[in-house]
């Protein structure tokens, strides 16, 4: 079975419970941005976040 790329809010510094999992990086990024800006009111997600956002993505 393939692993999940997962993204965990709380693992970025939000104090949100949210889970992202995708089968690929490039997808779980951007469902990660899509919350971001929905739940946390980002207006952008600048180079800065996804490389906060990929430091912390795991594998499962």
């Amino acid at each position: 079975m393939e692993k999940e790329k997962v993204i965990r809010c709380r693992d970025v510094g939000f104090d949100c419970d949210g889970v992202i999992k995708a089968k690929t990086e490039e997808e779980a990024l951007k469902l990660a941005a899509e919350h971001a800006k929905k739940e946390h009111g980002l207006e952008e997600v600048t180079p800065e976040v996804v490389e906060k956002i990929k430091s912390v993505m795991t594998e499962e």
